[in-house]
């Protein structure tokens, strides 16, 4: 398993990271991460709610990648763990040029007014050889989470 540096925003990217939150780097490869509560799309008093997540993911290395499976765990307040596995995202399996970024928007329900997502992705190098990179853990909250100082 290839280790993952979360990486902590310098004063020049300050404002990108302001944007972006939720950051990850494995192999050169960068992961930012954007979560959105969609209150248009969510029904508190049915215990429904959705986030959208935006998702940038950058070759900063030297080699073209091909990103090939995907992995989620989700969980909600109450601790109930998901795991989702799949092709691809969005329906693709983009090929990534180094200096090169590719970009999805995908959504996530919940029963709960929170929860945390964590990931990887599973790519290939130009030889094929299979790798992982870490998606960064990112937090779903939404105006009806209940605040408390642990």
């Amino acid at each position: 398993m290839s280790k993952s540096t979360p990486t902590s925003p310098s004063r020049k990217a300050a404002s990108a990271a302001a944007f972006h939150p939720y950051e990850a780097t494995t192999r050169g490869i960068r992961i930012r991460v954007e979560p959105r509560y969609m209150e248009d799309q969510s029904s508190p008093e049915d215990s429904h709610f959705v986030w959208s997540y935006a998702v940038e993911i950058s070759n900063d290395g030297g080699e073209t990648v091909q990103l090939k499976s995907r992995m989620w765990r989700i969980t909600d307040a109450l601790g109930r763990t998901e795991e989702v596995r799949g092709a691809g995202v969005v329906g693709q399996t983009p090929v990534i040029a180094p200096g090169k970024s590719f970009q999805y928007t995908s959504g996530c329900p919940l029963k709960t007014p929170q929860g945390i997502m964590v990931g990887s992705y599973q790519m290939s190098d130009e030889t094929g050889k299979l790798f992982d990179v870490a998606i960064p853990a990112f937090s779903l909250d939404s105006p009806y989470t209940r605040r408390s100082m642990n």
